[in-house]
């Protein structure tokens, strides 16, 4: 069985590479795909726009047009994507997000839209940073109680929401696992004298340059020995090709709000 997959916004930098999966993936078909009003790229064929050449498919501006998918796939940002939701519920399409930098509230807008429809909200996509997610979890329940954490992100000089999604995901999977909230114990960025760190708080420390794709590196430090662990990815192929993975788990997943953890089997 085939997926019929959509992606909205498909002219940026991660739409050529969800094409490029698309395109390629053996369970996929890409049926349509989706740029905003007044965008140069409107009515160009797809395969063009992700530089692998004519495939007879032309971009939209009109999302009528893409009702032939199962599933749509939303790397856009998070005004478009609360926008896209909503289409998504009137017209009962599956939608994986990879957008990042919701708030809390907009969050629980996703998860109401999760009762009337199948929804992942992934801040991270790679099937590596997911098993990523799970380690986290393991580490924080054996050492998290006596080490003092922090978390290092790093991306391209482009990106606009900082800690990133996968950053403050990483952190949350840590507070949730060692009954901490983090909105009361994470810091982000230090500067000046402080004070002797406190060993409740979950730091953060951001880097934005060049064209990183993306690295993350949690540490549990305590005296005398530290342990890290990091995931770097050099392409965005790999977040493209479990968006992949994701759509087609979701295109036979009933209603619900779900994440990469779900796609994975990695929740217990």
């Amino acid at each position: 069985m085939k997926v019929k997959v959509a992606i909205l916004g498909c002219s940026g930098r991660m739409g050529r590479n969800l094409i490029q999966a698309a395109i390629e993936h053996k369970s996929v078909e890409l049926v349509g795909g989706s740029v905003r009003v007044g965008s140069s790229f409107e009515n160009f064929d797809l395969g063009e726009i992700a530089g692998i050449g004519a495939i007879g498919q032309k971009t939209t501006t009109d999302y009528q047009e893409l009702l032939a998918a199962d599933v749509l796939i939303d790397f856009t940002s998070i005004e478009a994507t609360l926008e896209h939701i909503e289409w998504c519920q009137q017209h009962n399409k599956a939608l994986v997000i990879g957008t990042t930098g919701f708030s809390d509230q907009q969050v629980e807008t996703l998860k109401v839209a999760g009762k009337n429809i199948p929804v992942i909200l992934a801040p991270n996509t790679s099937v590596g940073v997911n098993l990523l997610f799970k380690l986290l979890e393991i580490t924080a329940k054996a050492i998290g109680d006596y080490t003092d954490i922090e978390i290092f992100e790093a991306h391209h000089r482009f990106k606009k929401d900082a800690p990133s999604g996968t950053a403050v995901k990483m952190g949350q999977v840590i507070a949730d696992t060692l009954g901490r909230d983090l909105n009361e114990v994470a810091v982000y960025g230090r500067e000046g004298i402080t004070e002797e760190r406190s060993r409740e708080t979950i730091g953060f420390a951001t880097v934005r340059a060049g064209d990183i794709v993306g690295e993350h590196t949690a540490y549990f430090a305590d005296i005398g020995e530290r342990l890290e662990l990091t995931h770097k990815a050099s392409s965005r192929m790999t977040f493209a090709l479990g968006a992949m993975r994701a759509a087609f788990w979701l295109s036979e997943a009933e209603p619900g709000f779900y994440d990469m953890q779900d796609v994975l089997g990695l929740k217990d």
